[in-house]
């Protein structure tokens, strides 16, 4: 007797295909394109990407130029995407970058209200200094979140800036300075005895993924010293762009 045919499943629902691009982004071994995450989990491309868009803003999803990695929101949730998370990925970079400068080191995600701490590496002569590991920082008092909404197309900048309460604060000029030189620097306007300078890590331009930031004591950045964080800094958002873009480069849309 032939066997019978097997029935169709049911018709998967908007958050089985949302939820099916987070957990096969979460399992991949390394930042994934997206023609592989539409593959793997059954929808055609343009499908998959207007989803991962949703996803991106969201904050479950990080888009690095082509290709995707888990977002800060998995990150907080769930510890077993932590070997393909930007975490990961970052922290190489994140101590390279704390010895070579003598400095604390965080890594910071862009979401709606300012920067969110991920990941902070920091030397036992700087204990004295708050990591804020898993804080939300605003713009308008460190340089982490000003790098990453500079790093901003302007039109995308703009809508972030209009999200903010009002506070009589003119972030204008300032952000047009960083989107010019590239870097973000922070003199005490959060601590006056505490200084910082961050960097975005932009794989595709107006696309920030996050930014590298460098803390230490005020005393510490100035003249020479400063410029060598600088240097330091930008080499070390050079590296993670690379370990970003591994693979090679894919077209989206």
């Amino acid at each position: 007797m032939p066997d019978a045919p097997v029935a169709p499943g049911p018709p998967r629902s908007a958050v089985d295909k949302a939820l099916d691009l987070v957990e096969a982004v979460s399992r991949a071994p390394h930042p994934v394109r997206l023609t592989d995450l539409a593959a793997e989990v059954g929808l055609h491309r343009a499908t998959a990407y207007r989803i991962l868009l949703d996803l991106v803003r969201r904050g479950w999803v990080l888009r690095a130029g082509d290709r995707y990695l888990p977002g800060a929101a998995v990150l907080r949730m769930s510890a077993s995407a932590a070997g393909n998370s930007l975490t990961a990925l970052a922290r190489p970079v994140l101590e390279r970058l704390s010895a070579t400068t003598s400095m604390m080191v965080n890594l910071q995600v862009l979401e709606e209200g300012g920067g969110r701490v991920i990941d902070v590496v920091r030397p036992e002569r700087l204990a004295m200094i708050s990591h804020l590991r898993g804080e939300l920082l605003p713009v308008r008092r460190f340089a982490g979140p000003l790098a990453l909404v500079a790093a901003l197309e302007p039109e995308a900048r703009r809508r972030w800036l209009a999200r903010l309460p009002e506070d009589g604060t003119d972030l204008t000029r300032e952000l047009a300075e960083v989107a010019r030189t590239g870097v973000a620097v922070e003199h005490g306007r959060n601590d006056k005895l505490v200084a910082s300078v961050s960097r975005a890590v932009v794989p595709d331009p107006g696309a920030p993924v996050c930014a590298l930031t460098v803390v230490g004591p005020e005393a510490e950045f100035g003249g020479p010293q400063l410029d060598a964080v600088k240097r330091a800094l930008t080499a070390a958002a050079e590296e993670l762009v690379a370990a970003l873009s591994v693979g090679g480069t894919e077209a989206d849309g």
